[in-house]
């Protein structure tokens, strides 16, 4: 039959109670542990360890012997998160705090549930000595905050502890400004406490450390917040200002690359006019050859040499005024969906018109030539590889820009559109040919 060990802290409890020195304590304390050397993991009330219980107690002896036995003790702490370097700083038993950190510096570091280190613990009491210890053990832990934003020096002042107070704000690390989670400082804590001895000579030191209100250390943050409110709308003009001037640079490049296309237009139509004239001309001159003609059509000087070139360079001004004029009448704008279709429709009548004209030219050409059958299929062979190319070339390249076009579609509506990609898309349209077949 097993029996559970009564736990060792409950007998440093009854120890407590009992007018016993603290040799004969901790002789008893070692026979226990010796007996059973499972006590010294046994707890006693929220969790209590032997080594907490020893701390409370300050029972210096008995702390160096738990050590010693397990120094494993040291990580355990209550239910509530404080472990035995708390229960040791509080009530001021130095000794114990100092054999504590020695075995883990790092344990001054450790919180508990409310967030409060060692020297929050300690600084609630009188001891500066305990103070000192802590700090010298870890310096930066004077700055730690617990969960409401109170760091060490926030304590000392709630809890008037004036000679602490001096202690602290010797202390390099310590923000006499720090503002606790309700935006409150040190000297406001101080301003608030009951008229006395100590809260007076509190509230000296701090001012002696250029401490102040938290509404006056407000002040540099307001002015920081009206000089970004000020830089924000300074930006905001800005932008507004380069928005209005981009959109005249805008007006100022469309109405330019109006001017350039009606410049161009001018240039081509022009062009187109000089074309259809030497084809008009050359077309005449097939029926009005140089000599006169035979009663059946026949020109009277065809086996003149002179005749020869005559005919065949006239086929070929003719043949390239009319490709002139289906490459101007294929390159053209419409500026809205209507008048591209009107344009399509007039431009297919032209191609057939120029197709036809050559047709008629080669066809009075055998007329003109009589026998001479050679003159005829060269000029034939000439105008039909001329209108040939051309109108080849030409429906390449028409149905490369419509499905260039397709292309530029698609990818608008996938990737979406912006108020740059709208500008690009208004400069391309405008300076890509449109061909209007």
């Amino acid at each position: 039959m097993s029996v559970t060990p009564f736990p060792l802290s409950l007998w440093l409890s009854y120890f407590a109670c009992r007018d016993i020195t603290n040799k004969l304590r901790t002789e008893i304390v070692q026979v226990l542990l010796d007996h059973d050397p499972t006590l010294i993991k046994t707890f006693g009330q929220s969790n209590a360890t032997p080594l907490i219980t020893a701390a409370i107690r300050g029972h210096t002896e008995i702390v160096n012997l738990l050590l010693e036995r397990d120094a494993s003790l040291i990580e355990l702490p209550k239910a509530n998160g404080k472990n035995a370097l708390h229960f040791a700083a509080r009530p001021g038993h130095v000794e114990i705090v100092k054999a504590l950190l020695e075995k883990d510096p790092q344990l001054a570091r450790r919180t508990d549930k409310k967030g409060q280190t060692a020297l929050h613990m300690a600084v609630k009491g009188t001891n500066c000595e305990v103070v000192n210890a802590l700090v010298d053990a870890d310096p930066a832990i004077v700055m730690l905050p617990d969960r409401a934003g109170n760091t060490v020096l926030h304590v000392a002042a709630r809890k008037k502890r004036a000679e602490i107070v001096k202690v602290l704000l010797h202390l390099p690390d310590t923000n006499v400004n720090a503002l606790t989670r309700d935006h409150k400082t040190a000297f406001d804590i101080a301003e608030g406490l009951p008229l006395s001895e100590e809260s007076a000579e509190i509230k000296e030191w701090l001012s002696r450390y250029d401490a102040v209100r938290a509404n006056e250390l407000n002040q540099p943050r307001d002015e920081l917040r009206k000089t970004v409110t000020e830089i924000k709308k300074d930006v905001h003009i800005q932008l507004e200002q380069t928005r209005k001037t981009n959109k005249n640079v805008h007006g100022i490049a469309k109405e330019l690359r109006k001017l350039h296309r009606e410049g161009i237009n001018n240039a081509t139509n022009s062009v187109t006019v000089v074309a259809v004239l030497f084809a008009t001309v050359a077309f005449a001159a097939i029926f009005t050859v140089p000599g006169g003609t035979q009663e059946d059509g026949t020109a009277i000087v065809v086996h003149s040499g002179s005749f020869k070139i005559f005919f065949i360079f006239n086929a070929i001004a003719l043949f390239t005024s009319l490709a002139v004029v289906v490459v101007q009448i294929t390159l053209v704008r419409g500026e809205t969906k209507a008048e591209r279709r009107v344009v399509q429709i007039i431009n297919k009548l032209m191609w057939l018109a120029s197709v036809c004209t050559t047709v008629a030219f080669i066809a009075s050409s055998y007329i003109v030539l009589g026998h001479i059958r050679w003159a005829a299929i060269l000029v034939t062979l000439i105008g039909g590889l001329i209108m040939t190319g051309v109108l080849g070339t030409m429906t390449f390249y028409v149905v490369k820009s419509k499905h260039s076009r397709a292309m530029r579609k698609r990818t608008k509506s996938r990737s979406g559109s912006n108020s740059w990609q709208h500008t690009s898309e208004i400069s391309d349209s405008e300076i890509d040919r449109i061909y209007a077949i």
